[in-house]
């Protein structure tokens, strides 16, 4: 029997026909089978199936349906839409650039690592409450599925009051001493994140609770939500930026408006759309401590993952300030190509992000299924489509990276090519990024936190901030024409090998534990 054959059967077995959560999978030519094992708690049928409360053939299918064109039809709109939210801060330093010119592109840049804080908390509470669902689905437990949504939008409630009040305190002040900040910056970069800290609750649902969209089935309905937000957000930089002349005020609020636009429409969804599987309901708005638990626990590999970026920029912003002042282009320069340089990897880096986000309903519905040769067909399609999506990038700005610095405004000879020799070295190993944000993500659908922390940690402040520290000491002896300012772009490049090799390890790990699962060697828990 092969094993495509032995999906099948696996698959048709758990398909909804009102059966009782006993989804039989065959897998291997050796003909081995595990059992599921009884009705779970709070079930309504198999697995995500059609009982009382059942989500419908929507989630159903992702169980059922073909891997490959599931992943390209969640994969898409889940990529635009990342891409379209990491266009906000690319809008903002585009228009920023072009009207104020260095000075707005280190603003962008010192704001920065406290805009990846905001992110951070967004995540935390978002992807973690949506693997928890993408599970409650997979196990037939809809009540549950609800619950999670109802606890995430109750926490981003919850903690869009926190991040604004904190905006405005002396805290805010502490954040930008250690963010790099300038006596030429520091004003802009203070005015710039109280004006968005403002509207947080608006990035909080109109992002998190987005990923909601993608499990309850709709892909399609999640981009546009975004879409609508980065198109708005566009069109009130230009207005407030370019006519207006409000300058970095007129860009937190545009960044704003486009976020509320956002927000409105996932609202529309989960209140007033009648097939939506899954609705915003007071009874499920309740803080329960096991959901809450449940979500930070989930989310909080998204979270690390966005701190430590953070962490990795604040350090970087001072480093760039220290050996800035010892190069020729200046500190305001060294900024104002750092920030050209992260906005374009964070651009490259979110379209690999939204293939994982995309594939986190479908391993998570698929592994509290018990389904688990679907999960890793999952995973190594998904692994696929984030290498060839790399390597394309790659590709493009190895091939033209003159042009999208120039984008940014930046036209003085000799910082262009300071920020296109960064650019080419900091992505230098890009193609194999997809690999380990993919992975990390695959721990964090299943069920597996700690592991998707950890391998999160490595790439982002495990291996990366102690590099940048050595790198622009040591490089420079060992390679005469690089001064400390260039070693920093090395750092990045040789973070990912290492991180990558890691996350090999655990992958191997993987999927010898999913082997013992499918005999029945050992049960899952989660």
């Amino acid at each position: 029997m092969t094993s495509e054959n032995s999906e099948a059967k696996a698959t048709a077995q758990a398909a909804p026909e009102g059966r009782t959560g006993a989804a039989v999978e065959k897998a291997g030519a050796a003909g081995r089978h595990e059992a599921a094992g009884a009705k779970r708690p709070g079930g309504s049928g198999a697995p995500g199936g059609r009982g009382p409360g059942g989500p419908g053939e929507k989630v159903t299918r992702m169980g059922t349906g073909s891997i490959p064109l599931l992943i390209t039809e969640f994969a898409i709109p889940s990529i635009i839409g990342m891409l379209v939210n990491g266009a906000y801060n690319v809008i903002d330093s585009i228009f920023l650039g072009q009207a104020m010119g260095e000075i707005g592109l280190a603003t962008a840049t010192v704001a920065m690592p406290v805009m990846t804080v905001f992110m951070a908390i967004s995540m935390l509470v978002g992807n973690g409450g949506n693997a928890l669902a993408a599970l409650r689905l997979g196990e037939g437990r809809q009540d549950e599925a609800n619950r999670s949504l109802g606890n995430t939008v109750t926490l981003s409630i919850a903690l869009a009051v926190v991040v604004a009040v904190l905006a405005h305190t002396p805290f805010i002040d502490a954040l930008l001493s250690i963010s790099g900040a300038t006596p030429e910056d520091w004003d802009y970069a203070r005015s710039f994140i109280q004006i968005i800290s403002c509207g947080f609750i608006f990035q909080c649902i109109g992002m998190g609770v987005n990923n909601f969209i993608r499990t309850a089935g709709a892909p399609n309905r999640a981009l546009v939500t975004m879409v609508i937000g980065a198109v708005a957000c566009t069109v009130f930089n230009y207005w407030f930026v370019m006519v207006c002349g409000w300058g970095v005020q007129g860009s937190a609020l545009a960044t704003i408006c486009g976020q509320a636009f956002s927000c409105a429409f996932v609202l529309w969804y989960f209140l007033l759309t009648p097939s939506a599987p899954m609705r915003i309901r007071p009874r499920f708005m309740g803080l329960r401590w096991g959901t809450v638990k449940m979500i930070f626990a989930l989310g909080f590999a998204s979270f690390v993952m966005q701190v430590g970026m953070a962490l990795v920029n604040f350090v970087l912003n001072n480093l760039l300030n220290q050996y800035g002042a010892a190069h020729p282009v200046g500190t305001e320069g060294a900024l104002a190509s750092i920030g050209v340089v992260q906005r374009v990897a964070m651009f490259g880096v979110f379209a690999l992000i939204g293939t994982a986000v995309a594939l986190q309903p479908l391993l998570g519905y698929n592994y509290g299924a018990r389904l688990y040769v679907r999960v890793k067909k999952t995973l190594w399609w998904g692994i696929g489509a984030a290498t060839v999506i790399a390597t394309v990038e790659w590709a493009f700005i190895q091939l033209f990276p003159g042009q999208i610095v120039g984008i940014f405004g930046i036209h003085e000879p000799a910082l262009s090519d300071f920020t296109v020799f960064a650019l080419r070295v900091q992505l230098a190993v890009l193609p194999l990024v997809g690999f380990q944000i993919v992975s990390s993500n695959y721990f964090q659908a299943t069920g597996q936190p700690m592991k998707s922390i950890f391998l999160s940690l490595t790439r982002q402040i495990l291996f990366l901030i102690p590099l940048y520290l050595a790198l622009p000491l040591a490089l420079p002896h060992l390679v005469p024409g690089l001064t400390g300012l260039d070693a920093l772009y090395f750092a990045v490049p040789a973070a990912d090998c290492l991180s990558i090799f890691a996350t090999v390890i655990f992958v191997v790990l993987e999927m010898r534990r999913l082997k013992k699962l499918q005999t029945g060697e050992i049960e899952a828990k989660f």
